[in-house]
């Protein structure tokens, strides 16, 4: 989780996409508009802090609850979100997300 988020605030759109789930929704999506997306919300959103709440750790599946502290536009954007990761060839990839 830590590293995504500083892979956001670095604007490290291949990172990202490399820790993504291949079962994630947006991985159905073309390489290309996703990049870009992101590559857009990570210029125009100032990031903050993340603080994590509470991690569930399990062999291959595991779920970080976390706030992360952002703004767009001058104005706040901080979320809550339990995220599940799933481990895949050794590798954590974020799977899922629900905003409290």
């Amino acid at each position: 989780m830590r590293s995504r988020y500083c892979a956001y605030a670095l604007g490290l759109v291949d990172y990202i996409i490399k820790t993504t789930h291949p079962l994630h929704p947006d991985s159905a999506r073309p390489l290309e508009v996703r990049k870009k997306e992101i590559e857009e919300f990570c210029k125009t959103t100032v990031f903050k802090g993340l603080k994590i709440l509470d991690v569930q750790e399990g062999e291959t599946q595991s779920t970080v609850k976390f706030t992360v502290f952002l703004s767009q536009a001058g104005k706040d954007f901080s979320f809550t979100e339990k995220s599940t990761f799933e481990k895949v060839h050794g590798q954590w990839l974020y799977l899922s997300g629900q905003i409290d």
